[in-house]
């Protein structure tokens, strides 16, 4: 695995927390982009978190099914009080609130991307010093425009089998 492009966003002023230092993109083997790990400043130094979500669990309410975060008092959909024991947890004990969308298999994957990561940000933290900075704009991709075709129903393999085509 090679890390092909590495794109960070630097926090500040209102957007920067007490930990949270900065976003980032990286590019796998020019062929696969992982979006929104964080650049967290713990005890120990920076940190390299994986993109995450909240865990949810389905409301059990009557007939609603409706799926809540765990943090969730109420019920979303029907606005029942949702139990606060519902939370499943680690073999430490701790509440699992999140989970890894995408994570490393393994110690030396994980590695090599925190090395990389954090080479890139401190490269970018030494350029924002300098006079005439502008902090990047990471794309989000909410905010992606797929009008130049490239996602277009019928450039998708496959999708000529749809509908009962032959």
């Amino acid at each position: 695995m090679e890390i092909t492009e590495v794109h960070i966003r630097l926090l500040t002023g209102e957007g920067a927390g007490d930990k949270l230092r900065g976003f980032c993109s990286i590019t796998l083997d020019d062929d696969y982009v992982i979006r929104d790990l964080k650049v967290i400043e713990g005890p120990g130094g920076l940190f390299v978190a994986m993109p995450s979500r909240k865990v949810a669990k389905r409301c059990g309410h009557g007939l609603c099914r409706a799926k809540n975060h765990l943090g969730a008092r109420f019920c979303n959909a029907c606005g029942s009080r949702l139990s606060p024991e519902r939370a499943p947890q680690d073999q430490r004990g701790r509440l699992r609130l999140h989970v890894d969308i995408a994570h490393p298999i393994n110690p030396r994957a994980r590695q090599k991307i925190h090395d990389r990561v954090v080479e890139e940000f401190r490269r970018e933290v030494k350029r924002s010093r300098r006079e005439g900075y502008v902090f990047a704009n990471q794309d989000d991709v909410d905010e992606l425009n797929w009008g130049d075709g490239s996602m277009a129903g019928d450039e998708i393999p496959g999708k000529e089998l749809e509908g009962g085509a032959s």
